[in-house]
């Protein structure tokens, strides 16, 4: 099948080694950030934060919050572009979802009078919030949806990727606890350029499967 979305996907790989020597342009991180802030989420919640590690120093503490474990990631902290944490927030509360709904009635989607009926799609958070006010296991799966649609926009601009839940969340937190500010980071995404000699998955054939093995036409 020749597509543009299945050459993008086909194209898509897990990189393990990146040239340290290449950086994202600025437009088309302008494209990366856009494309994050338009992912999908369960009733528009976007109950997200991306940390953007960018410069020298923030990539240092990135760096060093690998200390204690997940050490085979540690080296694409340096060796990548730039480094998003996909942050989540562990107890999405009304007011969380009040400033959804503001932003709803400056772009007129709602119209400000009815701005308390629009709190009615606030009962699907309280379903899945437990008694103690968390949610993060929902607000954690909306941040996967962002994660998805921006690994796709990376292959698009043909830019690599490493998805990292080989991170220690507790010692980001700890270290950036001024930029999450309650956020919790479970997830990490490099991005970059891959390094043509020392990519060992670069060369490896694609593998996934067989399309009729995981859908059910019924």
């Amino acid at each position: 099948m020749t597509h543009p979305i299945i050459a993008d996907l086909q194209k898509r790989y897990t990189t393990k080694k990146y040239d340290a020597s290449k950086r994202i342009s600025k437009q088309d991180l302008d494209v990366i950030y856009q494309a994050m802030n338009l992912s999908a989420s369960s009733i528009n919640s976007q109950p997200w934060k991306f940390i953007v590690i960018e410069s020298e120093q923030a990539k240092q503490r990135m760096f060093d919050s690998f200390a204690n474990k997940f050490q085979f990631n540690q080296h694409h902290i340096k060796d990548a572009s730039h480094t998003i944490l996909f942050a989540h927030n562990p107890a999405y509360k009304r007011k969380d979802y009040g400033h959804v709904i503001d932003q709803d009635i400056i772009n007129k989607r709602t119209q400000a009078e009815n701005r308390e009926q629009a709190f009615g799609a606030f009962a699907f958070v309280d379903l899945n919030t437990d008694e103690t006010g968390n949610n993060a296991s929902w607000t954690k799966s909306q941040t996967y949806l962002a994660l998805g649609n921006t690994l796709h926009t990376l292959a698009r601009l043909g830019i690599d990727s490493t998805t990292m839940e080989g991170i220690d969340s507790e010692l980001i937190g700890d270290i950036f606890a001024e930029e999450l500010d309650g956020f919790v980071c479970d997830v990490a995404l490099a991005i970059g350029y891959h390094h043509n000699e020392e990519d060992y998955n670069l060369a490896l054939p694609k593998s996934r499967l067989p399309l009729e093995r995981v859908v059910n036409i019924i």
